[in-house]
């Protein structure tokens, strides 16, 4: 909006109007120095401004006070009229108030007009509601003191039964653990001060406990003989747990129990005997043959016996207040006594037949492998002394056996030697039958002192025939035959485990006819080297010059060194005939070094004799050229 024209005046008007335009020209500079963007309500007086003028004259700006201040009266009276209707809705409410408070005045001088008038009603009113209010806690405090140590009619219906045989089913377990509880949960009300109340309420508790609990041994009793399902096998274990308690009763059910399962477990194992089940045929069929027959009813119990133990264990498994292993074995052992004369019986029959050594020591060993396992499930048992009984009885019946067979042997076949020397006959056929039995034995498990009697039984009476066949040999051959048959007997028993100390002592024997052989050997040797009359020459003490002793001089050992080249060359040649028929090669080779080391042993004192300047021997390297280590690496490397 343009600013109007300043007017002109006069100089004398400046003069006079000097102070006035002092405060005018303020003014415009303060309008001038204004910023009307930043000052909001200038912006907004203008803005309102705009709506009405919008013509920019001089009339219009002469009007401009007058239309605002027409503009403000509109306002004030439009404010006015507004104003008028609040002042009357205000004049309303305001009658209204006072209308209420007049009503609210009269009601209150009528209550309390009424109150003086009921007080004494409404004071009887408040001590029969506190009364109450006492009563209903009362009620309530007695209801769950009730509840709390009393049992309800249908806990008490269960625990008794409506009739004599009224099933047991869970329920019962529960009222009887509430009648439990609140027999336990008396104790701490006698220690709060209620004694009488207490000991009345646990002795009505112990009466319905007695009662319940007999009704609960008769039902057990009564189902422990046969388990219609799993249902009833889960209540009997809930009922073990209860019953524990009371250990008379506990006892009486477990022997109930352990009764039925011995008359069916021996009706059960009849009936495998005799007819089988399912897929399987009877076990007697298999009665020809002793071993499986035997075997066969021995893993029928050991597959029923653990199954026992599991349902005892089943049974007993709540039992926590007990010592449950004791019971279990005592009752296990009670249930498997039942099957120890049937089974007695029919392994008594197999052990007196004509059975072979290798059945009976089978069967023996089966009894002793079964014994084992079955001293782990029911030991201190019937059943355990029975296998001990009869595993005897079959060791013994089996060694009575096998000395039989020794004996037939020994009678029947040992004869003089054969022109080979090789083992007779009577010892190959019982080496064949001790392989069989430790066969046997090794395949059964056999423990080590069973096989130590075993191999006495065949082995010291075959050494004593043995040794009583060769005393008619002459010495090397008796030697040779001896070592022969210590050999096969030494090559049988060394397959086998637990034989240390018998190869000990077979090679203690073989050893003593080594020395024999050796001996004789060697005895053999020097004779036929004409080496005796030179190895005592040596051993004298008291002697001239070698070179003068006859049998000492260069021409003598010139002809034994012949015959020594010889040797040499053939070692083998002047062998005694028995070697070639010793079995071992180990024999062999050991024979011959240990003879030709007492061969290198005088060829080394005379080299060192004639080597000797004393004894006089005129250019000894010439006489005996080969020193003993040449002697030594040819006789000890061929016989090697």
């Amino acid at each position: 909006m343009s600013m109007p024209p300043l007017p002109v005046t006069s100089n004398s008007q400046e003069l006079g109007d000097s102070g006035q335009s002092n405060v005018l020209g303020k003014r415009l500079n303060k309008i001038f120095e204004t910023r009307l963007d930043t000052d909001k309500e200038t912006l907004e007086a203008l803005k309102e401004l705009s709506t009405f003028f919008t013509e920019n004259s001089i009339q219009s700006r002469r009007n401009l006070r007058s239309k605002i201040e027409k503009r403000s009266l509109a306002i004030n009276e439009e404010f006015l009229s507004a104003f008028t209707k609040v002042k009357d809705a205000l004049d309303t409410v305001y009658n209204d108030v006072v209308s209420i408070d007049s009503e609210v005045r009269g009601m209150s001088m009528h209550l309390q007009a009424t109150r003086a008038q009921t007080y004494q009603l409404i004071e009887h009113t408040t001590q029969l509601q506190a009364q109450r209010k006492k009563l209903s806690m009362e009620q309530e405090v007695a209801s769950a003191f009730l509840e709390r140590y009393q049992l309800s009619p249908a806990e008490l219906t269960v625990l008794h039964g409506s009739t004599r045989d009224s099933p047991i089913t869970p329920v019962f377990f529960t009222a009887l653990q509430r009648a439990q509880t609140i027999h336990s949960d008396c104790r701490v009300l006698m220690q709060s001060g209620f004694q009488t109340v207490a000991l009345d309420i646990m002795e009505q508790m112990s009466l319905h406990q007695e009662a319940a609990l007999e009704r609960l041994y008769r039902w057990t009793q009564s189902h422990c003989r046969s388990v219609e399902s799993t249902e009833t096998a889960a209540l009997l274990t809930e009922a073990m747990s209860c019953l524990q308690d009371r250990p008379v009763l506990f006892k009486y059910v477990l022997d109930e129990y352990g009764s039925c399962r011995r008359a069916a477990l021996v009706r059960a194992f009849i009936d495998a005997l005799t007819k089988g089940g399912g897929t399987l045929k009877p076990i007697e069929m298999h009665a020809n043959d002793p071993k499986r027959y035997v075997g066969d009813m021995l893993a029928w119990l050991h597959q029923v016996i653990p199954s026992e133990k599991e349902s005892l264990n089943t049974l007993m498994s709540l039992c926590s207040k007990i010592d449950v292993s004791d019971h279990i074995q005592q009752i296990l052992a009670s249930i498997t006594e039942g099957v120890c004369h049937p089974l007695k019986v029919r392994v008594d029959r197999i052990l007196s037949t004509d059975a072979t050594t290798t059945i009976l020591y089978s069967v023996a060993s089966l009894l002793g492998y079964y014994h084992q396992i079955f001293s782990q499930v029911v030991p201190e048992s019937m059943l355990l002394g029975t296998l001990a009984e009869v595993r005897i009885l079959a060791q013994n019946r089996f060694l009575s056996a096998l000395q039989g067979r020794v004996k037939q042997h020994l009678a029947d076949r040992l004869d003089t030697p054969p022109p080979d020397l090789s083992p007779s006959t009577s010892v190959s056929a019982l080496m064949s039958l001790l392989k069989e039995v430790l066969s046997v034995a090794g395949v059964a498990d056999g423990r080590p002192e069973d096989i130590t009697k075993m191999v006495g039984v065949v082995l010291d009476p075959l050494l004593q025939a043995v040794n009583l066949s060769a005393a008619r040999l002459p010495t090397t051959d008796m030697a040779v035959y001896l070592l022969n048959c210590l050999y096969q007997m030494q090559t049988t028993l060394s397959l086998y485990g637990f034989m240390d100390n018998r190869l000990e002592r077979l090679q203690a024997q073989s050893d003593a006819q080594l020395d024999t052989l050796t001996s004789e050997q060697a005895s053999s040797l020097v004779a036929n080297l004409n080496l005796g009359p030179i190895y005592t020459i040596l051993q004298e003490t008291s002697r001239g010059p070698l070179a003068n002793v006859p049998g000492m001089d260069a021409a003598s050992l010139k002809h034994f060194l012949v015959k020594l080249d010889g040797f040499l060359a053939l070692p083998d040649i002047l062998l005694l005939p028995q070697i070639s028929l010793l079995l071992s090669t180990i024999h062999r080779n050991n024979v011959k070094q240990r003879a030709f080391e007492v061969i290198c042993t005088v060829y080394k004192q005379l080299f060192a004799a004639v080597h000797d300047p004393v004894n006089g021997y005129q250019n000894p390297s010439s006489l005996i050229s080969r020193t003993p280590e040449q002697v030594q690496e040819l006789l000890l490397g061929n016989g090697s």
